[in-house]
């Protein structure tokens, strides 16, 4: 069934949005410093500790969204009220500067998962299907394009289909054993893929909190950019999953290709 009309148009917008600058193009065309700038005020063994920060607030992530994301029919997403609560968060953490970070990082994490989850159920996802709670975990693997990517295997569907399996696996383990058993090598497994792509983008929101004159202000603006961001992955995924309930997988992904 050939795509056309709406739907061929709803496509072109995902694709648009997917394949948009990445977050540290975004704060530096609005903030108006270089990422690069950033970098510096960075602490030498932040690399080293940013794939922790990641996984911890993934980890936190993945337990909110299997034991409080309710169901719900399907409505507009409350995209900007979801922006204020973050802005309200950075705002905190921007006093505090990177000592507290973790916590920002987790609460923000958490603030932008349930958006995604508003997105997703605003596309007629189910939010009772535990696959459709770990599409919305998937977002966050989704950062768009980035200085930071030394890798071709970037596209969204190249992401999805690296995550395919893991997702398929800890969907299958959390129904029959729930996440008391959080550290499972089957959940590690898929927390560490999506964390490795999320911490580029964390790096760039810590890069830009680093800065001495950005401060709380400049810490509310940061983190409504951050999931202003993550909100567009979010939409353009869920557009693409619903397109695909429709037309399937693969007419779905000829068409992105080609547009």
């Amino acid at each position: 069934m050939e795509i056309a009309g709406t739907d061929r148009e709803d496509l072109k917008y995902a694709k648009m949005l997917l394949t948009e600058p990445g977050l540290a193009t975004k704060m530096m065309n609005f903030i108006g410093v270089p990422f690069e700038r950033g970098m510096k005020y960075l602490p030498e063994k932040w690399n080293s500790q940013i794939l922790k920060v990641s996984q911890k607030a993934l980890h936190s992530a993945l337990k909110f969204s299997v034991g409080t994301i309710g169901g719900g029919g399907k409505r507009p997403s409350a995209d900007t009220f979801h922006k204020f609560a973050a802005a309200a968060s950075g705002g905190v953490g921007g006093i505090f500067g990177l000592p507290a970070l973790g916590v920002d990082l987790t609460v923000s994490t958490i603030l932008m998962l349930r958006s995604i989850a508003d997105i997703a159920r605003s596309e007629g996802e189910d939010l009772t299907d535990l696959q459709t709670r770990l599409a919305c975990l998937e977002v966050f693997a989704l950062g768009g394009p980035s200085e930071s990517d030394d890798s071709a295997e970037t596209s969204y569907y190249a992401i999805r289909t690296a995550l395919s399996k893991s997702v398929s696996d800890a969907a299958s383990f959390i129904a029959e054993r729930g996440l008391a058993e959080g550290s499972a090598p089957i959940l590690v497994r898929l927390i560490n893929q999506i964390a490795s792509r999320f911490g580029v983008a964390v790096s760039e929101k810590a890069a830009a909190s680093a800065i001495p004159v950005v401060g709380a202000a400049g810490g509310s603006i940061i983190n409504t950019l951050f999931m202003d961001h993550f909100q567009d992955m979010a939409r353009g995924h869920f557009i693409v999953r619903r397109l695909e309930r429709i037309y399937g997988k693969e007419q779905v992904k000829a068409e992105y290709d080609a547009i």
